[in-house]
């Protein structure tokens, strides 16, 4: 048994650690300690006690602060928006905390034992984590590839604060964990993996318990148990160790380990991809040991495992809380399968459709429930037909959650192993709102529109600041246009393109002379937004494919290159000056529309520099577009060196920006706007982020020309919408289910302004 847990000690080896240390070494390090005892493989490293968290809080002065808050933000779970401004300040407490001196003292010498400048995974080990009643799984931090005394410090410190983040804060008074919570963290030595995944000693979708299921994938096991990657799955008999059966998947890449020490992605060919991970022999193995750890704890287990020189390491294990008494009673009740991220309101049932690619949209029929591992604009059809949307991964901004949106089709993204979990025909419930899909049929099966106005539409109240709609598909737009809204301030080429297209690559279609079939269906398309809002101005964005995205197209593979990080990489403007023939498709569209409907307006997206800029612009001024009379020129801010290059842009003949709020804070706060691992990172009211609108809007107004912001934040944070009117923005482009939100919350802050305005007269008045 440890003997390790007095206060002075802040740190244990892993070895001397039993599950009766869970109280001060948390749940991951207790386990890791009894998988040492049992005789199992597990990598060398120690635990810093929770003592360690407390000590260190302590001598910072936050201890005290931090209760409160945290007592606080409990109360807020219904709250988001105040719950998210609690959980920053006790984040940034922890930070100003840091590690104390004696703490850091005993971290160090620890870790330089395990040798020097040693790799290893810094994991979070809280307080009633990878227990029997909750797992906490995946929701504090775990940092790899942790190399220095410096970079330790840093990996502790943010494992730490994330036992404040907004999603732990809700499942901990979920769960009933009132108590001030603390947080151990575990040291480990990094394993090189060259396979890793995850083993449940009881098939955790069915309840077998005579089966041990193994999902692998090459590289770091981070792909895995994110949802990253489609891993491959395995089902071995428990007692014969008989492999029952393969499901090989498709890995686009691994993550490795890279020579700055970093975690780096890299891409696999074809035949890498498909290929299957693990062969009989590894399988048997990894089986014996998740089997192993079964029968030393006495319940199933979810074992995650890792392959190094072909030696078989275990990095973590907890008991499987879904096949608990108590959670098999809330699934009885609430009959909950799924969890993942709300990305469109609404709620349906009907039967599970199964889709791995968009050319299997036929086999979706009308009203039944789409399941994929995520979306693009070639899923459209399918995504029509769908009474909802069910996506394995992708973030509140991803594809999927935008056409869901704006199409009124209930959607949850970010559903782990969701095309596994559910099975063709069986009848389920998704929630939009709550991230939820359940078992069984919950009211009439069909699905909840979100852009139909109502009979009786109320008084909608003036604003100042115009309030715009984000729009993407033709079919939508005579009831959008019916809406209180003032125009389009976004209208997606995309889709429009997709369409267009019909799933084919432009230049495929160019190298065919199919080209005018593509410019007649897009001025069919953008001609009917445009004549639906009337004279109400419609700006169309140009197309922001991605390299990845068209080279998903049928030929793209022959025309698009392979790019590591294609969110930052060959897109928006700098597409359209080194493949001008192809932009200027668009813009013939574009000015064969203007012909009969004027209201049409350009905008051009992601513009990293004012070169590029003045090389894109001429093209415009150099086609029949460019010389029609009212045409405005608007480009988008999502990169942040628009900050320094504005004045420039609107000295080149720019009439107006638009603050992409998605790409914007993503570039800014370096987090993957599509993650639904990230997705607590994800935050357009962040300091950072809002000074940066704020000074594109102070530039506008001192240049003269029109500034917008195109998001879901001024609909969803009333405080928000305050900041931007405070800012001086001219309008605020939204989402169809957000317009009426969105009006309610500026005609607050317009009101708010005139009455501080009024107040402050008064006062100076009555001061003289």
């Amino acid at each position: 048994m440890a003997t390790n847990t007095d206060v002075t000690n802040f740190v244990a080896d892993i070895s001397t650690l039993r599950m009766s240390d869970a109280e001060e070494a948390g749940g991951k390090g207790a386990n890791m300690g009894e998988m040492v005892a049992a005789g199992l493989p597990v990598p060398p490293g120690f635990v810093l006690m929770r003592s360690g968290y407390l000590a260190s809080m302590q001598a910072g002065g936050v201890d005290r602060e931090l209760a409160a808050l945290h007592r606080e933000a409990l109360a807020q779970v219904d709250n988001p928006a105040r719950m998210s401004e609690l959980c920053q300040r006790m984040q940034n407490l922890v930070t100003k905390a840091g590690v104390s001196d004696d703490v850091s003292d005993q971290l160090l010498d620890s870790y330089r034992r395990l040798g020097p400048n040693c790799v290893v995974a810094v994991r979070s080990s809280a307080t009633g984590e990878d227990g029997r009643d909750a797992s906490f799984a995946g929701m504090n931090r775990t940092l790899t590839n942790v190399t220095g005394d410096d970079a330790l410090i840093d990996a502790v410190t943010r494992c730490w604060a994330s036992l404040f983040s907004p999603r732990v804060i809700t499942y901990r008074a979920s769960r009933g964990f009132m108590a001030d919570p603390a947080m151990a963290v575990v040291v480990q030595q990094m394993i090189a993996s060259e396979q890793s995944g995850v083993a449940f000693t009881t098939d955790p979708s069915t309840g077998e318990r005579d089966h041990v299921v193994i999902e692998a994938a090459v590289g770091l096991g981070e792909v895995v148990v994110s949802g990253k990657v489609q891993p491959d799955t395995y089902v071995v008999d428990k007692k014969t160790l008989e492999v029952l059966d393969v499901r090989v998947g498709y890995q686009a890449f691994k993550i490795e380990r890279g020579a700055d020490g970093r975690d780096v992605i890299v891409e696999l060919e074809p035949a890498q991809a498909q290929a299957r991970v693990l062969d009989d022999a590894s399988l048997r193995r990894i089986a014996e040991l998740a089997i192993a750890i079964e029968a030393h704890h006495g319940c199933p287990q979810d074992v995650e495992w890792a392959i190094a020189s072909g030696k078989t390491w275990l990095v973590q294990a907890r008991p499987i809380t879904t096949l608990d008494t108590r959670a098999a009673e809330e699934a009885e009740t609430t009959g909950v399968l799924l969890r993942g991220l709300p990305a469109a309101p609404g709620s349906a049932s009907g039967r599970v459709r199964v889709l791995h690619t968009p050319e299997e949209g036929s086999r979706l029929l009308g009203g039944e429930i789409l399941v994929a591992p995520m979306t693009n604009p070639d899923w459209l059809p399918a995504i029509r037909r769908a009474a909802a949307l069910v996506t394995e991964t992708g973030g509140m901004t991803c594809h999927a959650a935008i056409v869901a949106r704006e199409l009124g089709v209930p959607c949850v993204v970010g559903a782990r192993n969701a095309t596994t979990v559910l099975h063709d025909g069986q009848t389920v419930t998704v929630d939009g709102a709550r991230g939820s899909v359940s078992a069984g049929s919950v009211g009439p099966q069909s699905q909840v529109s979100t852009v139909q106005p109502p009979a009786a539409t109320p008084v909608s109240e003036t604003t100042g600041t115009k309030i715009y709609v984000n729009l993407a598909i033709p079919d939508t737009a005579e009831a959008v246009a019916a809406l209180d809204v003032d125009g389009v301030g976004l209208l997606r080429a995309e889709f429009l393109l997709t369409q267009a297209l019909s799933g084919r690559h432009p230049r495929d279609l160019i190298a065919r002379g199919e080209q005018a079939n593509m410019v007649d269906a897009m001025v069919t398309s953008i001609g009917r937004i445009a004549s639906a809002f009337g004279a109400r101005p419609v700006v169309y964005r140009a197309t922001d494919f991605r390299s990845n995205e068209f080279r998903g197209l049928r030929g793209g593979e022959a025309y698009e290159p392979v790019e590591h990080n294609p969110m930052i990489g060959y897109r928006g403007c700098y597409r359209y000056i080194k493949d001008p023939d192809l932009f200027a498709l668009e813009l013939e569209a574009l000015a064969r529309v203007r012909e009969r409907n004027p209201n049409v307006h350009l905008m051009i997206p992601f513009v990293r520099t004012r070169w590029e800029l003045e090389a894109c612009l001429s093209l415009v001024d150099a086609c029949p577009l460019g010389r029609q009379r009212g045409l405005h020129r608007w480009v988008m801010a999502e990169v942040p060196s628009v900050i320094y290059w504005l004045p420039e842009y609107v000295g080149l003949g720019v009439d107006g920006v638009s603050i992409g709020s998605n790409d914007l804070t993503q570039l800014i706060l370096g987090v993957d706007r599509d993650s639904d691992i990230c997705a607590e990172l994800f935050d357009e009211s962040d300091g950072a982020v809002l000074d940066a609108i704020g000074r594109v809007v102070a530039i506008a107004r001192k240049h003269g020309i029109t500034s917008s912001l195109c998001g879901q934040a001024p609909s969803t944070n009333p405080a928000f919408a305050e900041h931007l009117v405070r800012m001086g923005i001219t309008s605020v482009s939204v989402n169809p289910d957000a317009v009426a939100a969105t009006r309610r919350a500026v005609a607050a802050a317009e009101r708010r302004l005139l009455l501080e305005a009024a107040l402050g007269r008064t006062k100076r008045r009555d001061s003289r």
